[in-house]
């Protein structure tokens, strides 16, 4: 069996993706992942073969740098972390207003590329991620079945009356100002005409009879794979779902590492904290969280990312902090951790039974922060105006979770272990029709029988 993995050329979004493909490799299957060269070290590392895919203009290994990138995409990094600095709402109309060449660079030459690959493999199975839209675009194309892979928090495939880039609810620290929100609202609705003119355009070209679609946002594969903990979403979105598995979380295999193996032998609790790749820029908020963990005494393990450590004032000697950390390895043994509300970093941490507190600063880390505040795995507060007492004060709270929601976190934990995403992944794959076989179906001259 040979199961293709199809990625935008991000660390963030293949490395779910790639600990999906792991039910496949322990099983002995082949493994091919289609994405870009900046991740070829991550495809390298879990013994996958590769297929060279560019899906976008940019890229990030791990640790993103707006200098590293082509000119364009540069200057796209750098208003984005600006608008950071202004707020949600400045942030969420930046990024609306950069969607569409984010999002369908090159969608008539991604998709062929992605159907030749396709055809040159002949895989069994598919997993893509939702967002590599032009890749999608070139499986609908050649008839391919899918497993279509929602990284983000749920509502990055909107539903009902949701419009993307419009977060379906909101942490009660990040309170947006009603005219302001109704104009971002009117913006995303214009992007997502935009865009789905665009998905309409390319979809024609790769096949004369496509038939337009009214919301390319809220198009998705026969099968939808959720990488979010279903107990973070209400019952009234669910029953708005279509085709679909939770997986709970992606967490994958780390190569042990011989400093953090030794740091945390030590045996003493600690706070882990990260930015992930992109925020980690912003040095100002890890400063002030760096003074509340130490204003409470508490030993930390930070990933300080894009941050030259320096700005975080003077380190406790017990302290880990490097640039890179293991992160799934040090979740599995943190007493709390501060995120950006990263959905690998949610998943990850309530996989491991940590509670959160979460500084949101774009896209879906609003809605996925309302979900983590409104089942009580954690505190949200408002990156740009938190101050060191109120940190503090969060991460007291977290540090000593209420017993019913320690006993809830722990039971979404347990759920976990005993059946991780990649095997639900696997069989919800294997129990639909294999991407060979329906290729074959569609086009034989019995099909239609």
């Amino acid at each position: 069996m040979t199961l293709l993995v199809i990625s935008p050329d991000y660390a963030s979004h293949l490395l779910p993706l790639a600990a999906l493909a792991m039910a496949w490799r322990d099983r002995g299957e082949r493994v091919v992942v289609a994405s870009g060269p900046a991740t070829a070290g991550i495809v390298d590392a879990f013994g996958y073969e590769r297929r060279d895919l560019r899906l976008g203009r940019g890229s990030n290994p791990g640790v993103i740098a707006a200098g590293a990138q082509p000119p364009d995409e540069g200057a796209s990094l750098r208003g984005f972390f600006r608008a950071t600095e202004q707020g949600a709402l400045a942030t969420l109309r930046y990024q609306a207003q950069e969607r569409l060449t984010d999002l369908m660079w090159d969608p008539v030459g991604r998709a062929a590329e992605t159907a030749r690959i396709v055809e040159d493999l002949a895989p069994d199975q598919v997993l893509v991620d939702h967002l590599a839209f032009s890749a999608r675009l070139g499986l609908l194309s050649a008839g391919t079945p899918y497993g279509d892979v929602v990284l983000g928090h749920p509502s990055a495939l909107p539903v009902g009356s949701e419009v993307y880039g419009v977060p379906p609810a909101w942490p009660v620290a990040i309170d947006p100002d009603p005219s302001g929100l109704e104009a971002l609202r009117e913006l995303c609705r214009t992007v997502s005409e935009r865009f789905t003119d665009e998905w309409n355009r390319a979809a024609r070209t790769l096949d004369p009879d496509h038939r337009p679609v009214d919301d390319a946002f809220a198009e998705h594969g026969p099968l939808v794979l959720y990488n979010h903990p279903s107990e973070l979403v209400d019952d009234d979105r669910r029953r708005l779902l279509p085709p679909h598995r939770f997986l709970g979380s992606a967490r994958r295999a780390e190569a042990e590492d011989a400093e953090v193996e030794a740091w945390l032998a030590r045996g003493r609790p600690f706070v882990y904290v990260s930015f992930g790749s992109f925020l980690s820029v912003r040095g100002d908020v890890l400063a002030r969280v760096a003074d509340a963990l130490r204003a409470i005494g508490a030993t930390a393990a930070v990933a300080t990312g894009s941050t030259d450590a320096s700005q975080l004032g003077d380190l406790p000697r017990d302290w880990l902090v490097r640039g890179y950390l293991p992160q799934v390895r040090l979740l599995g043994a943190a007493a709390a951790a501060v995120t950006h509300g990263g959905n690998n970093s949610v998943t990850e941490a309530i996989g491991s039974g940590v509670p959160l507190v979460v500084l949101p600063f774009s896209t879906d880390q609003f809605a996925g922060a309302a979900a983590v505040e409104a089942v009580g795995f954690g505190e949200v507060l408002d990156p740009n105006t938190a101050s060191e007492q109120q940190l503090a004060g969060a991460l007291r709270r977290v540090l000593d979770l209420p017993a019913d929601a320690r006993r809830r976190l722990d039971a979404v934990a347990a759920a976990q272990a005993a059946r991780p995403g990649p095997e639900v992944a696997f069989e919800a794959l294997a129990s639909r029709p294999s991407a060979t076989s329906a290729v074959i179906a569609s086009t034989s001259p019995d099909a239609s029988r």
